[in-house]
């Protein structure tokens, strides 16, 4: 299980374990925040496409989905 900061994501890098539409590689563009500030969600931006996909960033702790830098 990835030990993530939900602070400290914006702007950093990840790599999906199974490329789907030949997109593996993403970087966080934006952190979405509740009413307490609270991060709940982040925009994951493919390098390739830049295609913008929004995830919640538990997500993002799942090491069989997702791997932290680009692999």
């Amino acid at each position: 299980m990835n030990i993530i900061n939900p602070e400290k994501l914006l702007r950093s890098k990840w790599t999906a374990v199974t490329p789907h539409n030949k997109e593996k590689h993403f970087m966080v563009t934006e952190l979405v925040r509740d009413e307490q500030e609270r991060v709940v969600a982040c925009l994951l931006e493919a390098v390739l496409t830049r295609q913008v996909y929004s995830f919640p960033w538990q997500t993002l702790k799942n090491e069989a989905e997702w791997r932290m830098g680009w692999k």
